[in-house]
């Protein structure tokens, strides 16, 4: 018997992860009921067996356990609060698990919302991108009650590899805040440095290759410094959903009076990309910025 046989998991969001952690929930063996704001994954994955439903209040009348993967916290806001949201057909001791990066303050009211129905709500936003969705090693940190939590492990377990409960409501998404203030500075730093290797003649594939092993080692450079020495930008992670979580660390730390003057050179740096076209790129598409072979 797999360890999801007999559950009923819905699932809100089927873009580039959501997919990929619905399959590996599928393949746990859980029912999955599905949905998604545009038709074409909802018809993708109901050939794969998943039920798919046109709404998210469909997913909860049918699920006792949702899982909701969408792109930013008005997206999250709609799913949960909106006309078609899950909160008008929720019903009690129904676990919500937010996957997705949301806003600290939002993220403590959609708990109490959930609460106040009668449901239990972890935040547990993920760090691996695409690939790590669909080899079910994410990196999960998570917030909510220990109850909440403990009823939580066993999805998460079949998502995620590494899974730290961080604390009550909201720290999974402080957690990832930090997450991603780390992941776009040091995309960052990979791009300037490869493109200076590359402006000064040597090759940048042979940089990387140097530097690993050494202080300058990351799985950024690993990925995403292989992603510049190619010059490959499908994403796995989009530059638009990098600087939106860039943007909700420096809200927070604006609301903390934490100055972050890094942060905002890197957020900044996103928005003349996705000015110059580069929108729905993967985020090492930053290096692009910088390399002057392409001027």
């Amino acid at each position: 018997m797999s360890i999801l046989t007999g559950k009923t998991i819905g699932f809100i969001g089927l873009g580039l992860m959501g997919r990929p952690m619905c399959r590996n929930l599928m393949q746990a063996g859980a029912s999955m009921v599905v949905t998604n704001r545009s038709e074409k994954p909802r018809l993708e994955m109901s050939a794969e067996g998943a039920a798919a439903v046109a709404t998210p209040a469909e997913v909860a009348g049918m699920a006792d356990i949702i899982v909701i993967m969408v792109s930013d916290t008005a997206a999250v806001e709609a799913v949960i609060s909106g006309g078609d949201g899950i909160l008008g057909s929720l019903r009690a001791g129904t676990l919500v698990i937010d996957m997705g990066t949301t806003a600290v303050p939002a993220t403590r009211e959609f708990a109490a919302r959930i609460e106040e129905k009668g449901g239990l709500y972890v935040d547990a936003p993920v760090s691996g991108g695409d690939i790590g969705a669909k080899s079910g090693n994410l990196t999960i940190m998570a917030g909510g009650s220990d109850e909440a939590f403990g009823q939580a492990l066993p999805i998460l377990k079949v998502l995620g590899e590494r899974i730290t409960h961080v604390g009550a409501t909201g720290a999974g998404q402080v957690a990832k805040a930090a997450n991603q203030v780390i992941v776009g500075l040091n995309i960052g730093a990979a791009a300037e440095a490869l493109a200076l290797a590359k402006a000064a003649g040597v090759d940048p594939g042979k940089v990387r290759e140097a530097l690993k092993g050494g202080f300058a080692d990351s799985r950024i450079l690993e990925v995403h410094g292989q992603r510049m020495v190619d010059n490959v930008f499908i994403p796995g992670a989009r530059c638009t959903i990098q600087r939106k979580d860039m943007h909700q660390a420096l809200e927070l730390a604006a609301s903390l009076g934490v100055e972050m003057p890094a942060t905002a050179l890197s957020r900044d740096l996103y928005d003349r990309l996705i000015a110059s076209g580069g929108a729905d790129l993967d985020h090492a598409a930053l290096f692009t910025l910088f390399d002057k072979s392409r001027t």
